[in-house]
């Protein structure tokens, strides 16, 4: 039971690229993964169908940040175990975290298959979409168990410096879904994007089941289950799960209030929500390996290291946001055809991309900082900051402006002003961390800061 990377005697900058760049990959086919389902749905059946599938997003969004914030609260612990070369800690929180992970996983299925209707009608669901809406999810919410299982077992992964295997599991997830998707949508209509997501997430947890069992990357005692760790577990992952969930809460809310504007504002929302992947992902991408590095970090009294990669991070994910954001703004229209012909829907587009712009930059600050918070165990922090960045800011800052007769664009320009209030809040807190920890290193600094040998 080895780590694949030599986080604390390594170079920095070649630790961060070998466990960045897998995770980079990984997140970029996550998002052609998601991306399926709506570039054919809204090819295939159209506006309507595809404002169908935004109000479905939401659901979506937050039960797959429910997945990655508890597991990630999984690989906090397992990393700082790691990191204190703690083999028998290890195998214990691994056993307990998976069996926690399925009878979790499970009750949601089972509750939210109940209460699907009442949630959308709160959504302010359209009678025109409210359902296909329903169909959809009801079918997605079956294979929850499939989705989490690969968020769990990717974190484990990560948590031992390998995040190769889940680069490898969404491009075989990806590369099926993109293949069912045509085929069922063509012979069922619009459940059959649905089905064929359930199908693909059901083989890819197959596939790594087998690949976990020829690779042996770690040690897998299922049945070293410690009561004692359930509490340890759980106030690390709540955080984690409100942390991630966050965001898609705040999706969820604006998605209400844009569908006071009707089915094309909807649509054009959840356009842009597919569009603010490309530059999302990346900085969700160095929140996770920061979470993993510094963890490990930590656990070896290491904090001097950690303040090193987190500054190689924010370095490199500055420059590739700056990149895909000018992309993504400069070609918002044009990208915006993709999903749905609509002259309206660009405009919409065009003009959300424009005043959010910098945002996403900013985004990848905050995000730097909160890995640093999670990986030195303070996800309590992230969840703080989290919450002060969209409920605090965002959602009421939204409804003021789109009250005040600013509309949607009252709204784009909370979105805006909420990133701005987020990253300085994150610098401050990641700051007084890094300086209250400097006194608790004992040892020298290794010199191997971002780029030195």
């Amino acid at each position: 039971m080895s780590t694949n990377i030599d986080f604390i005697g390594g170079n920095t900058k070649r630790c961060l690229m070998a466990m960045a760049l897998p995770m980079l990959a990984a997140m970029f086919l996550n998002m052609m993964y998601n991306l399926v389902d709506s570039l054919w749905i809204g090819n295939l059946l159209g506006e309507t169908a595809y404002a169908a599938l935004t109000n479905s997003t939401p659901i979506i969004l937050i039960l797959t940040s429910v997945a990655m914030g508890a597991t990630n609260g999984v690989s906090i612990l397992l990393a700082q175990a790691i990191g204190a070369k703690d083999a028998r800690r290890t195998e214990s929180l691994i056993a307990t975290s998976f069996w926690i992970a399925v009878i979790f996983s499970v009750s949601v299925t089972v509750v939210l298959e109940l209460l699907l209707p009442g949630v959308l009608y709160a959504l302010n669901t359209p009678p025109e979409t409210y359902d296909m809406a329903y169909s959809y999810l009801s079918i997605y919410v079956l294979g929850y168990l499939a989705v989490y299982l690969y968020c769990y077992f990717a974190a484990v992964l990560r948590s031992f410096g390998n995040s190769m295997f889940q680069a490898i599991a969404m491009l075989a997830a990806t590369i099926l879904n993109a293949v069912l998707d045509p085929i069922f949508i063509r012979l069922i209509g619009f459940n059959g994007a649905a089905i064929a997501t359930l199908l693909s997430e059901t083989i890819c947890l197959l596939f790594m089941l087998v690949y976990l069992k020829k690779k042996k990357w770690f040690t897998f005692q299922i049945f070293e289950f410690n009561p004692s760790d359930i509490l340890l577990l759980i106030q690390k992952a709540v955080p984690s799960v409100v942390q991630q969930s966050i965001p898609a809460i705040s999706t969820t809310f604006l998605t209400a209030l844009v569908s006071t504007y009707g089915v094309t504002a909807i649509a054009a929302y959840g356009v842009t929500g597919k569009l603010e992947i490309l530059v999302f992902y990346p900085a969700m991408a160095l929140n996770m390996v920061l979470t993993t590095i510094v963890g490990q970090c930590a656990g070896g009294k290491r904090y001097d290291r950690a303040e090193d990669y987190v500054k190689c991070a924010l370095r490199y994910g500055c420059v590739l946001l700056v990149v895909l954001s000018a992309l993504v703004i400069g070609f918002a229209g044009q990208l915006s055809g993709l999903f749905v012909k609509s002259s309206d829907v660009a405009a919409i587009v065009e003009t959300y991309f424009r005043i959010v712009s910098v945002g996403y930059i900013l985004n990848t600050v905050t995000n730097c900082c909160l890995g640093l918070l999670n990986g030195m165990g303070n996800p309590a922090k992230s969840m703080g900051l989290m919450l002060f960045y969209y409920i605090a800011v965002r959602i009421p800052l939204a409804y003021l402006l789109s009250h005040l007769g600013f509309g949607l664009n009252g709204i784009w320009c909370a979105v805006w002003i909420s990133h701005i209030a987020a990253s300085a809040a994150a610098v401050l807190a990641g700051r007084h961390l890094l300086r209250r920890q400097a006194s608790l290193s004992a040892g020298p600094r290794s010199g191997n800061s971002c780029g030195e040998e």
